[in-house]
This record gives structure tokens, C-alpha cells and sequence, in this order.
């Protein structure tokens, strides 16, 4: 699926167009998009719907990554195997406090939410565009804004709720666009809301468009089991976990599970073919990449070449000098990220995913020296070139499956038969249920289980920090970040308890804070004098 650049009515495009309703003469060429103009035919509510998408495929870097990985206690920090200086070492190693933030202005989501924002305003005001199509694209608008909020509620706990764009009713100063930080409960509900909405205009249409490249009912699904389950297992001030909860994360994660449209492959390194396999039976939702249009961020965490270190410098597993491009990067990549030895030796040696996840390297020795991301690489193209296309994936069968062994074990039921399945899948051939299936255990083994099994499952598809704060110790207990059994070559927890709870959520930064009064500090992160946001 090919995208178009995004057509977009920017704010000082809306201000303009209200500030000049006086005039009486209609000079606008008929393919000018002004907001007095834009939002009457269903191809300009398509078209941009599709730069709504594409603004989703440029944050992925920072939704997948940043958020939800670089914290999780599986990347290295300071220096590469490779000596390369590695990236995000501030994020990987904790390091936050009123100035040091890690994002600054929410991340850039809230220009997104605009988006979102206005096609809603716009679109549900007319009554004569209303149409099937349309229905499909609100209940995308409303799914994919719900995902901006989740993103921003597990980052940051209560957030600025804005779901309307404010200069079309009227609000043209500054005041009248600050807006306060909701509570965690007033910010979960609203993402709630957001998803009924998403549904009820979806209805019936489980249409899936672009092969799995645009937002659809499956998708909205797997982002409610997703915020239901969190809201079930993660209290945070006012938000508290209810049973209910757990119940409708379920039964989303069980609707997905029922239908026949989506499976686990039988090869997971086909799950990432890039040449015959985009869209496949096992995805529900991907950041479609594109050769020549976009692509991902895989070049971060491989070897350069030449002069990377590698080629003629190291030695590969059978104890010999790697003499040549191995992965045929031809030139392309550095380097920047790498995962640590301990979730590589967590892998068994029959787990196919190891050896199509990793290319591992040793010294002369024979110790291991580090690995090499070989995970959804993409594919040399017709000139010769590595094109790192391969499309991020955002939702899978196999999470479905993990989904449900996490809330069986919530149950206090067995999680073996969802867990099982995915081993199953990994090991292949070498699948012996008797020395590598898994049987119920006490829950804390269970939750680790699961944990574990989502890492090698999902590497570099931005799970893990997300997996350590939900998951927890036991069902009323700490989440798992607390705990040092799953931290990764460390003896102690990814984060202190006493000290650094509330590291769980990000700081504010100081800019976005002086730009509007009304905004509070991060609870833990304020200095003297201010005051917490709830």
C-alpha cells in the first residue's frame, strides 16, 4: 500500500479562513482545501484520514522505542559491542528528574490529536456526508486518538484531555486554550470513551484496509483489550484496577482469538518476510514501510560496513573470522542499540527465534562479545541496496494469545495452553512438549513465564517497559519493573521501590510547564515551590 503526504488544515490555515468570512467574492480554486471548503466529499475526509495514518508512521520511532522499550532493562548502555557510542542512555538507565525529561511537549502528540480532533469535529457536524465510509473513518479517528492517549497515559499518567479543536469554537487566546491535567481516573475513562465510539461507528464493518497498514475494528479491539487489562492490573492515584476490567479485556482479546481471519504463522521468521508476507494472517495492525516512502529504525541496532569492527574483526559461532557483509547491509546501518547478552542466553538454542531475532559474534576466545539485530531487516533492493523496510509490527495474533495467558493467570487459572501455543510455533521441529511445555505454576512463576516469553516474542516491537509495569508480582502486588527476576544481567530490579517509584511515570519538561499555567509536575519530579498534578 503506497501513501499520499498528508493534506492537512493547520491551525493558522483554520484562523485564517474564520478571520475572512466577511469577504464575498468565492475566488478559491476548486483543489484549495480551506476549512470552509474541505470537509464536503468523502475523498478529502480519505485523504486525510491517510495523513492521519502517516503521522502515526512518524512517531513509531517514539511510541515503539522510546516509550515502550529503551526503559525495559534489555538494552545496553555506554558503549557497544562493537565501540560504538549507543543512543538514549539517559532513558535506558533512568536518568529523569525536572530536567532531564526524555521527551519535551508531550512527545509532539498533541498536533496529532488536532488531527483527530478536527476530523471528528468536522465530520460528525455534517449530516449530509454521513455514509458507511465515513462511519468506517470516524471509528478510525476515534481508535487511533484513543492510541495517542494510551501512549500519553502510560507515560504520563493524567493528562490534558482535549478532544475538540478549540480556535473553531470561538477560543483564540491564550487562555482560553490553556488546559489542566486531568486525574489518571478522568484520563482512563475518556480513553474508554474513545474506543466505545470507535466500535459503535465501526459497527458491523470489520473491514481491514491496506493490508493491515490502516486502522481498523480488529485493531480497535486489540487496543481495548489492551487499556482494559492495564486498567485492571495498574492503580495510579484516583484509578483504581476493577474485576470488571478484566472481564472486557477478555472478551476482546477472545473475539480476536475467534476469528478466523488471523492465526499464528508456522515460521515465525515469516512473520517478518518482507518480500511475500506484509499483511499477513498473523497481523492485526502494522506501520506500513515502503521503499522509497518510509523506512524504520532497524539500521540502529546493526554494524556498520565497512569500518564497523565487525567484518574481518570478529568471529562468528563456529569460531572463525567473519569475513564477509553477513547480513548483506551493503553499507547501510550503524550500530546505535543493542540488547544485552542475557536476553540472548535467555533463549534455548531449539527456540527458532534466537537465530532469526540475533546474529550473535564472539571473541577470539570463544566468550560471546555481543549481538546484532537480524529481526525485520527488509530486503536488498534491485540496485544493490539494503532498504530497511520491513513494516513495524503493532498488533499480533501472537500477543492475543499472551494477552489472554496474562489474564488467565489474573484468573487464577492456568495460562499453560496460551503459552504453550507460542512455544510451540518458536521451537518448530524441535517442539518436544514433554522437555519444553510449560505447566501451571504459582502466579509470580506464571507472570514471569509469560514475561519472558514476550521478550523473545517481541523484541524491538516496543512491549517490554509497558510488560514491566502492568505485569506484576502478585495479583494485588508490585509491578514487575520492582523486581529484580526481571531485570536482565543486573541483580537488581529495573527501578528502586523506596527511591524511584515514581519514576513509573515520566517528567514534564520545563518549556511546556512555563507555556501554560494551568499545567502541574509529574508527581515526584516537582522542585521547591511546586505543585504535583494530583
Amino acid at each position: 500500500m503506497k501513501y499520499i503526504k498528508s493534506i492537512k488544515i493547520l491551525c493558522v490555515g483554520c484562523l485564517s479562513a474564520l478571520l475572512c468570512t466577511s469577504c464575498d467574492l468565492d475566488l478559491t480554486p476548486i483543489d484549495y482545501y480551506g476549512s470552509g471548503n474541505f470537509w464536503n466529499t468523502e475523498a478529502q475526509v480519505e485523504s486525510y484520514m491517510t495523513g492521519i495514518h502517516v503521522d502515526l508512521r512518524n512517531n513509531q520511532w517514539n511510541m515503539q522505542y522510546l516509550m515502550g522499550e529503551a526503559r525495559g532493562g534489555t538494552s545496553k548502555v555506554g558503549t557497544s559491542s562493537l565501540n560504538t557510542s549507543i543512543n538514549y542512555d539517559q532513558i535506558k538507565v533512568q536518568r529523569f528528574d525536572s530536567n532531564n525529561t526524555g521527551f519535551s511537549s508531550w512527545a509532539g502528540f498533541y498536533g496529532n490529536i488536532f488531527d483527530c480532533n478536527l476530523l471528528i469535529q468536522e465530520v460528525e457536524k455534517n449530516e449530509a456526508l454521513r455514509s458507511d465510509n465515513i462511519n468506517y473513518m470516524l471509528g478510525q479517528a476515534y481508535g487511533i486518538r484513543a492510541y495517542y492517549y494510551f501512549h500519553l497515559y502510560r507515560t504520563f499518567g493524567g493528562v490534558p484531555l482535549i478532544d475538540r479543536v478549540k480556535v473553531l469554537d470561538g477560543a483564540v487566546t491564550a487562555e482560553e486554550l490553556y488546559t489542566a491535567r486531568s486525574t489518571p481516573k478522568q484520563t482512563m475513562d475518556f480513553i474508554k470513551a474513545d474506543l466505545a465510539k470507535s466500535l459503535e461507528f465501526f459497527g458491523s464493518n470489520s473491514t481491514i484496509k491496506g493490508d493491515k497498514g490502516y486502522w481498523s475494528k480488529a485493531a480497535t479491539q486489540m487496543l481495548a483489550g489492551e487499556v482494559y487489562l492495564w486498567s485492571a492490573k495498574v492503580p495510579l492515584a484516583d484509578q483504581t484496577p476493577a474485576a470488571s476490567d478484566l472481564s472486557a479485556a477478555e472478551g476482546f482479546f477472545k473475539a480476536l482469538e475467534s476469528d478466523t481471519r488471523f492465526k499464528l504463522l508456522d515460521s515465525f521468521a515469516e512473520v517478518f518476510n518482507t518480500a511475500t508476507k506484509k499483511g499477513n494472517q498473523e497481523t492485526i495492525f502494522a506501520i506500513r514501510r515502503v521503499e522509497g516512502e518510509s523506512t524504520g529504525y532497524a539500521s540502529e541496532f546493526v554494524y556498520a560496513d565497512p569500518n564497523g569492527n565487525f567484518i574481518n574483526q570478529v568471529n562468528g559461532r563456529d569460531g572463525n573470522l567473519i569475513k564477509k557483509d553477513t547480513l548483506l547491509l551493503k553499507g547501510n546501518g550503524w550500530q546505535r542499540n543493542e540488547y544485552k547478552e542475557g536476553l540472548w542466553k535467555a533463549f534455548d538454542a531449539q527456540d527458532s527465534r534466537r537465530d532469526h531475532t540475533f546474529l550473535d559474534f564472539y571473541y577470539k576466545d570463544g566468550r560471546l562479545q555481543g549481538t546484532i539485530l537480524k529481526k525485520n531487516l527488509g530486503f536488498v533492493n534491485s540496485a544493490g541496496l539494503r532498504i530497511f523496510c520491513g513494516d513495524d509490527p503493532v498488533y499480533r495474533y501472537a500477543e492475543v494469545l499472551l494477552y489472554l495467558a496474562e489474564i488467565e493467570n489474573m484468573k487464577g487459572g492456568d495460562p499453560a495452553k496460551y503459552i504453550n501455543l507460542v512455544r510451540k510455533r518458536a521451537y518448530a521441529s524441535n517442539w518436544d512438549e514433554s522437555v519444553y511445555g510449560y505447566k501451571n505454576s504459582d502466579f509470580l512463576t506464571n507472570e514471569l513465564t509469560i514475561l519472558n516469553e514476550r521478550d523473545k516474542e517481541f523484541v524491538n516491537e516496543g512491549k517490554r517497559w509497558f510488560d514491566v509495569c502492568r505485569m506484576k508480582d502478585a495479583p494485588n502486588g508490585k509491578a514487575l519493573v520492582f523486581n529484580a527476576a526481571a531485570n536482565y544481567d543486573a541483580s537488581t530490579s529495573i527501578l528502586d521501590y523506596a527511591t524511584e517509584a515514581h519514576k513509573v511515570l515520566w517528567p514534564i519538561d520545563k518549556a511546556t510547564l512555563n507555556a501554560d499555567p494551568m499545567l502541574k509536575q509529574t508527581p515526584g519530579y516537582q522542585e521547591a515551590g511546586q505543585e504535583i498534578a494530583w
